[in-house]
């Protein structure tokens, strides 16, 4: 395992990272987490991902019973937490959202939740237009300076969202973001590559990349329908099959997922594996945050850093194609 800072802070994370989204609770019990962690840990990763959106905040409650059973230094690794969505299935209104108060509210539940003192990253998992920038600066600097958050970046948020947040954070002389968590495979480039290149320059922001295989798509799986046992086939996530495969979008997307398949294959390859790797080949991603449902996922994404040193100049630019 190599590592990066993450933007131009000092924090160095892992290249690749474990999150939970929609596996912890609903498909990933404490015991296998705990299984999954050890093997993470092992491989050298050192930055845990979740959010208080995530199962309503079930998600961080498996993940914090996990690492307090592995029992590991706390200062060998990093946990985040995300805010706005809430963790309760009909929120109020001060219960979401980036208000001062929701928050300052959700960083103390999420600390409960994941079993620690403090959070290593916290994000703001989306921009919210009924706060001013300012006012959720302002309180992100109110955590860290108060020492329970030592990061706090942004998650899809647009680039003259962000810059408003780090030209705010620098005119008041406040603690300006570190990092922002957008999407970013082979099939969803643009936000990262484009709108978000100045950024990277002008003020060293990091990032914590998710969904480096498109949800699955990168996979292959989806190439011949919606598995059973696959993300796009549970309860709730019906936007998510539209997307894959019940599309105009999803079937475009499938084409080039196809012709994919030969790269990988003439590179003794799988697909997941090429697909993660690829990601790691932009410079300004600090970390790509793997997903898993089953430890075998987890094993067999974690050898995507054996894919690496294999993507030379031919194989990009037949990707690039593609």
């Amino acid at each position: 395992m190599e590592y990066r800072n993450l933007g131009k802070s000092g924090l160095k994370v892992s290249e690749l990272s474990f999150g939970s989204w929609v596996t912890f609770n609903k498909q990933v019990d404490t015991r296998l987490a705990e299984k999954m962690f050890g093997t993470c840990l092992d491989a050298g990763i050192n930055f845990f991902d979740n959010a208080e959106g995530y199962e309503r905040g079930e998600s961080e409650i498996v993940m914090g019973k996990a690492l307090k059973a592995l029992n590991n230094p706390r200062d060998s690794y990093c946990v985040s937490s995300k805010v706005f969505f809430g963790a309760k299935e009909n929120p109020l209104p001060t219960q979401r959202g980036l208000s001062r108060k929701h928050i300052t509210e959700a960083c103390h539940q999420a600390m409960e939740r994941l079993q620690v003192d403090y959070l290593d990253l916290f994000f703001c998992h989306r921009a919210d237009p009924e706060t001013p920038i300012g006012e959720t600066v302002w309180a992100m600097h109110n955590l860290v300076s108060q020492g329970k958050v030592l990061y706090w970046g942004t998650s899809e948020w647009s680039a003259e969202e962000i810059t408003e947040a780090y030209e705010f954070a620098y005119s008041n002389n406040l603690t300006p973001p570190s990092m922002e968590q957008p999407q970013y495979n082979l099939l969803d480039r643009k936000r990262f590559e484009n709108e978000y290149g100045p950024l990277y320059e002008k003020y060293g922001l990091g990032t914590t990349i998710w969904s480096p295989l498109a949800s699955g798509a990168l996979t292959g799986k989806y190439l011949d329908g919606v598995p059973k046992d696959s993300r796009a086939s549970l309860e709730g996530y019906e936007w998510l099959r539209k997307s894959m495969v019940d599309s105009e979008r999803g079937q475009e997307r499938m084409k080039r997922v196809s012709a994919l398949l030969p790269i990988a294959e003439q590179l003794n390859t799988s697909l997941s594996k090429l697909a993660i790797a690829w990601c790691l080949l932009n410079k300004n991603v600090s970390t790509v945050i793997l997903g898993a449902s089953k430890l075998e996922q987890l094993e067999e994404n974690l050898a995507s850093l054996d894919v690496l040193p294999l993507l030379e100049e031919n194989v990009r630019a037949e990707l690039e194609k593609i």
